[in-house]
Parts: structure tokens; sequence; C-alpha cells
């Protein structure tokens, strides 16, 4: 049953080509919002938290810092929304799921970046 979902998935769902990233970088996503007729393009710019899940039902988290409040999203991969997405840092962790993050501030919440 497995091999037959896996399957579906790889046939029919369509994938974007994204570049790669994982928790510690720093990321920009481009979608798109409709309001009514009217569409836009908003984007959300943070730090990712973790990816999870594989295929079709991948996710990732990021998280952003709004003034003094912290805001996370959780945007699937294969969100047809997405228009592109960017890479602006790539961050240094030692940890796929960085929760640690959200109980840092100031000086202590900074990534040290990894060069390429």
């Amino acid at each position: 049953m497995e091999s037959l979902v896996k399957f579906v998935q790889d046939e029919f769902v369509a994938k974007k080509e994204f570049p790669q990233f994982q928790a510690g970088d720093t990321i920009t996503v481009y979608y798109e919002i409709r309001e009514g007729e009217k569409t836009r393009t908003q984007f959300f710019r943070g730090t990712v938290i973790q990816r999870r899940g594989t295929g079709a039902s991948e996710t990732f988290t990021i998280r952003k810092m709004s003034g003094t409040v912290g805001v996370e999203r959780i945007f699937p991969v294969n969100l047809p929304a997405i228009q592109k997405i960017e890479v602006n840092k790539h961050g240094r962790v030692r940890r796929a799921r960085i929760f640690y993050f959200r109980g840092l501030t100031g000086k202590k919440a900074r990534i040290q970046e990894r060069r390429r």
C-alpha cells in the first residue's frame, strides 16, 4: 500500500524546483494571496526552524521577529501558491530542528553564517 501511495505522489503531484535549504538558513518565501478577485504577491522572510515529512507531505517552518513578537509560519513544500524561495543566508547549526531558537532573544538569537 505504501508503494502505491508513493507511486501516485511521484507521478501526479507537480513538484517545483526550489534551492536547497535546511534548518538555520534565512530564506524569503514569495507566495500569492487572493483577496476576492485580486491576487498579490507577499513575502515572508525568516529563519528556518525545521523541515519535516517526505514527498508530497513535506513542510517547513519559518520564524521571524515582528517587533518584539515572534511569528512562525508553516509552508507545505508543494503549496501551489508558492512562487519562489530565495536563500538569503546559510546558517551553521548542529541540529535539524532548532526549537531552542524560540527562547533566545537579542544577541543570543544570532546564527553563525556558513560560507559556501
